[in-house]
C-alpha cells in the first residue's frame, strides 16, 4: 500500500515545482532565454519527482503477535518495490539521455510526437491500474463482497477523472503515433480522407462522453474498456485526415492533449504537481495551437475536430519540364548577394535535412563584412514543428536580433534586393494566395516573390513540398534555382565570396 496523505512541506515543494514550470515556459518563449527555461524545468521536475517518491514510499504491514501482549501492526518500507521504482527511473533516464544525445535536429518533430504518445500511454496505464486497484490509489472507501470476491466501489468524482484521463490519454497516444508515422515518412504526408469522417468523429465523441457519464453510475468493466477502445480509435481518425502542411499545428495540438491527460491523472493520483504541470502544458499548447492556426488561416475548431486537412486530390504538382525556369550557380549567387544592400534568408526544412545552419551563418557573416544587411525570415510553421527553424538558427549562433517572424518582415521583401530561400517550399508558395484548389490556400506565406531576385536552393526540380504541391515561385522571372544539396551549395557560395 502507499501513503496518500500529503504533508504541508510536500504541498510547498509542489508549489515551488509549479513556479519552476511557469518560469520554464516563460524562458522557452524566446531562444535567448531557452537554456534558462530548460534549467528551471529540470529543477522543477526534480523537485516534483523527489517529493512524490518521499511522500509515496511503498510500505508493507506486518503483524507482530506476542503471548504477553496485544498484536501490533508494524509498517516497514517495501525495499523491493523501491528498488523496482528506482530501476525504472534509471532505465528511463538512460534511454532519454542516449536519445537526446543521438537524435538529429531533423528528427526532432517525430521525437516530440513520440514523447507525446508516451505521455498519453502513461495516462492510460495509470487509469487502468487505478481502475483495477482503486484502494491503492485512495479513490475507494467502500468494499462490497461480490460472489465471494471483494468489490471496491470507486468514488463518483474519481470515476469522472478516470474516464476523462483515460479518454484523453488514449486519444493522445493513437493520434501521436499517426503523427510520428507521418513525420517520419512511414506514412504519406497527404491527407487520408475517410467517407463521412465528421459524422463518425462526432458519433464517437458523443459515445465516449455518454459512456463517461454512465460510468459515474455504473463502474462495470465493459464501460471502462469501451471508453478506452473508442478513444484509441478516435485519436487515429482525428489525425489521419490532416495533411503534411498542417503537421506543425498537429504537434502543438497533441502537446496540449498530453497536458490535459496528465492533469486528469493528477487528480486520480492526488498529485498537485501533475495537476499544475498538466494544466500548464495543456493550456500553453492550446494557446500555441490557436496562434498557429491564425498564422495558417485555419479554424481552431476544425483543428480540434480533425477536419482541416484538405482533399487528397486538391491541387497537384505541375511537371517541372513543362515550364521554363532559370538555373544559377554558386558564383552567380555570391555575386548577386555581395552587390545587394539587403539580403533576407528564408530557412526551411531542407536546411534542417542538410544541416546547413552553421555554414549559412558563416555566409551571413561574410555578407555583413561586405556591408550587406542580412536578416532571417521565419514562418510560424517552417519545418515540422513549432520553433524548428528558431532552434536551428540559435544552435548556429545566429544573432537573435537578425531573426524576424513573418508579420514583422513580410513588408520588407518588396524593398529587398535578394531573397535567399534554403529549403523552404510550402511557406513561400504564392499559390497559397491565388490557387483556391491548393491544399495550402489561405495560409499566410512569406512574400519572397516580391524581392528583386529570389535565389532558391533545392535538390532537384522534380520534388514537391511536404504538402505535396509544386511551387509557382520556381518559374517566376526573378527566380534563380540553385540545384544542389543545401549545405554543399552554401559552402560553394562561401568560397565564392572569399
Amino acid at each position: 500500500m502507499h501513503e496518500l496523505t500529503v504533508s504541508p512541506w510536500a504541498s510547498l515543494a509542489y508549489l515551488v515545482a509549479g513556479v519552476c514550470f511557469i518560469l520554464a515556459l516563460r524562458g522557452l518563449s524566446s531562444p535567448a532565454s531557452s537554456q534558462r527555461g530548460n534549467r528551471f524545468g529540470i529543477i522543477g521536475m526534480t523537485i516534483a519527482v523527489v517529493t512524490t517518491l518521499v511522500t509515496h514510499v511503498p510500505v508493507v504491514q506486518h503483524l507482530l503477535v506476542s503471548d504477553a501482549g496485544p498484536t501490533i501492526a508494524v509498517r516497514t518500507i517495501d525495499w523491493v518495490t523501491v528498488v523496482e521504482i528506482l530501476a525504472a527511473i534509471g532505465v528511463g533516464a538512460a534511454i532519454g539521455l542516449v536519445t537526446a544525445r543521438r537524435i538529429a535536429m531533423t528528427a526532432m518533430p517525430q521525437l516530440v510526437a513520440a514523447f507525446h504518445s508516451l505521455v498519453g500511454l502513461a495516462a492510460v496505464l495509470v487509469g487502468v491500474a487505478a481502475y483495477l486497484n482503486p484502494q491503492a490509489f485512495g479513490i475507494s472507501d467502500l468494499v462490497i463482497p461480490l460472489i465471494g470476491q471483494p468489490f471496491a466501489v470507486i468514488h463518483p468524482v474519481s470515476r469522472i477523472e478516470l474516464g476523462l484521463g483515460v479518454a484523453i490519454g488514449a486519444i493522445t497516444f493513437s493520434g501521436s503515433v499517426i503523427a510520428f508515422l507521418k513525420l517520419n515518412g512511414n506514412m504519406g504526408g497527404k491527407p487520408i480522407m475517410l467517407p463521412g469522417r465528421h459524422v463518425i468523429n462526432i458519433a464517437l465523441l458523443a459515445g465516449i462522453l455518454g459512456l463517461i457519464a454512465y460510468f459515474v453510475t455504473d463502474q462495470s468493466a465493459w464501460i471502462f474498456w469501451t471508453i478506452t477502445l473508442l478513444s484509441f480509435v478516435i485519436g487515429f481518425l482525428l489525425i489521419v485526415p490532416i495533411g503534411g502542411a498542417d503537421m506543425p499545428v498537429v504537434v502543438s495540438m497533441l502537446n496540449s492533449y498530453s497536458g490535459w491527460a496528465a492533469a486528469a491523472m493528477g487528480f486520480t493520483l492526488h498529485n498537485s504537481a501533475m495537476i499544475i504541470t498538466g494544466a500548464l502544458v495543456g493550456s500553453s499548447g492550446a494557446i500555441l495551437s490557436y496562434i498557429m492556426c491564425r498564422a495558417m488561416n485555419r479554424s481552431f475548431i476544425s483543428v480540434i475536430a480533425g477536419g482541416f486537412g484538405q482533399s487528397s486530390d486538391a491541387g497537384g504538382p505541375a511537371a517541372a519540364s513543362d515550364r521554363p525556369w532559370k538555373r544559377g550557380s554558386a558564383e552567380d549567387a555570391a555575386f548577386l548577394m555581395s552587390q545587394a544592400e539587403q539580403v533576407i534568408i528564408v530557412p526551411g526544412y531542407g536546411m534542417a535535412v542538410a544541416q546547413a545552419q552553421h555554414v549559412l551563418r558563416e555566409m551571413g557573416d561574410k555578407l555583413k563584412a561586405e556591408g550587406v544587411r542580412v536578416k532571417y525570415a521565419i514562418h510560424p510553421v517552417a519545418g515540422r514543428m513549432p520553433g524548428h527553424m528558431n532552434v536551428l538558427l540559435a544552435e548556429a549562433n545566429v544573432p537573435y536580433d537578425d531573426v524576424f517572424e513573418l508579420e514583422d518582415i513580410n513588408s520588407e521583401f518588396a524593398q529587398t534586393d535578394v531573397a535567399f530561400v534554403i529549403g523552404a517550399n510550402d511557406v513561400t508558395n504564392p499559390a497559397a494566395k491565388t490557387d483556391k484548389s491548393s491544399p495550402i490556400y489561405g495560409m499566410p506565406v512569406l512574400d519572397v516573390e516580391k524581392a528583386k531576385t529570389v535565389l532558391f536552393i533545392k535538390r532537384s526540380m522534380g520534388g514537391v513540398g511536404y504538402a505535396g504541391v509544386d511551387n509557382d515561385l520556381f518559374y517566376r522571372d526573378n527566380t534563380m534555382m540553385l540545384l544542389a544539396d543545401a549545405k554543399k551549395m552554401v559552402e560553394d557560395i562561401v568560397k565564392a565570396l572569399d
